[in-house]
């Protein structure tokens, strides 16, 4: 498969879906519904849905959405390559209108994504990756290649993304292993990019996500030199399981000894 015009196709989705979102989110109509696990839902997600179908609907190949239908395993299970789109993760930040929200488009296969295209439509930056071509951040000064620290998890002040309010029990215990953590906070997917970028070392999850939040920056991540494990483990974080809910896992800078 050759990655390059799919990536090209994702990323005008990705941006085709920015400008959807940032009407709405300029417009202050926010018209909040509430979905069947309570989450919000606003015009703005289905807005991006439409856009990024309308794109990736050229490529012939399936497309699982947090805002489509829900498709079973058996009909799934067999797709060699497929799209899983989260049309606009951190839903509640937008509502809070703090600009730490995305749009995220990854190219999944044999349970790995192996292309991820992350729109940050406030900041309009675009991060993207594919597999053997690097890690990538395109915004108004360009674009560069982004990687990962190398880094220890023993070393003192190493930078942690986590909630600076709360920390559930795991996450406590994990933080209370290192040395004098440093905490960095942000929203949505802009947390495995904080690691992509090296602007933090390691980021425990050990909390419920689904897989389309994670599977467009965890290529980005992988592609930028980093892991996304699941917890306690140095299996990765693989993708279109029959339940779509993700493992606990730790996304790590490139570990030294």
């Amino acid at each position: 498969m050759n990655l390059s015009p799919l990536l090209e196709v994702a990323k005008v989705a990705a941006k085709n879906a920015a400008v959807e979102i940032l009407e709405i989110y300029e417009s202050g109509d926010f018209s909040i519904e509430a979905k069947a696990d309570e989450s919000p839902l606003t015009k703005a997600d289905q807005a991006s849905h439409l856009a990024i179908v309308a794109e990736l609907e050229k490529t012939n190949l399936p497309i699982l959405s947090e805002e489509g239908r829900d498709i079973p395993y058996e009909e799934r299970k067999d797709w060699g390559y497929f799209w899983m789109i989260d049309p606009l993760d951190g839903t509640k930040e937008f509502i809070k209108r703090n600009g730490e929200f995305t749009v995220n488009i990854a190219l999944i296969h044999q349970g790995a994504p192996i292309l991820g295209v992350v729109q940050v439509p406030v900041q309009d930056k675009l991060y993207f990756a594919s597999q053997d071509q690097g890690a990538f951040l395109e915004d108004a000064a360009g674009t560069e290649k982004i990687t990962v620290n190398n880094c220890r998890q023993t070393d003192t002040g190493i930078r942690v993304v986590a909630s600076r309010s709360h920390l559930n029990e795991d996450t406590q215990h994990f933080m209370d292993q290192l040395n004098d953590p440093e905490i960095v906070s942000m929203g949505s997917s802009l947390k495995l990019l904080a690691i992509a970028e090296g602007q933090a070392d390691l980021y425990p999850r050990f909390a419920p996500t689904m897989e389309w939040d994670t599977a467009a920056a965890h290529a980005v991540v992988s592609e930028a030199g980093g892991k996304v494990l699941i917890k306690d483990s140095e299996s990765p974080v693989i993708y279109n399981k029959p339940n779509l809910l993700n493992p606990h896992f730790l996304v790590t800078c490139q570990l030294g000894d």
